[in-house]
């Protein structure tokens, strides 16, 4: 990674794995002061290396049983537009443009197939611009 050293490696390490990891951990882990941990993680977060703190969570237990990833194509004019409108889907969780088969990637959470198809054919078929939808059911994920 550039512009970070050791110590902030092992620390964006360390809070990947629990944002709420308190520095005081940290700064006994790698021996370094909490005033040096605060530091670095402040001048991470000013360099755009640390976005921002969060959680994960398990989406069957908040009902999501049916996961899909689902590329979507559009005519090519209308590739930003879409992407923005597809963000607004509070079901869809992620939404990247890239190369490959698809235009857009998105993650999708439903409560099962029939709300899945809901999605598709209503939320994201029915926008101007979609030329082709394909989802792809998870059936386990092994690493996030």
């Amino acid at each position: 990674m550039s512009n970070t050293d050791e110590y902030d490696g092992k620390i964006i390490q360390m809070l990947e794995q629990n944002s709420r990891r308190s520095f005081n951990d940290i700064s006994k882990k790698l021996k370094l002061s909490e005033s040096a941990v605060r530091k670095r993680v402040v001048a991470l977060q000013d360099k755009g290396v640390i976005k921002k703190f969060t959680i994960q969570v398990d989406p069957a237990k908040l009902g999501a049983n049916s996961i899909s990833i689902v590329g979507v194509d559009v005519e090519p004019t209308k590739l930003l537009d879409v992407a923005q409108k597809l963000c607004e889907i509070k079901e869809i969780r992620s939404v990247a443009t890239s190369t490959g088969d698809h235009m857009i990637m998105t993650e999708i959470w439903a409560k099962d197939g029939r709300e899945l198809t809901k999605i598709l054919s209503e939320k994201i078929g029915a926008m101007d611009g979609i030329k082709k939808i394909c989802p792809a059911m998870i059936l386990e994920k092994f690493k996030e």
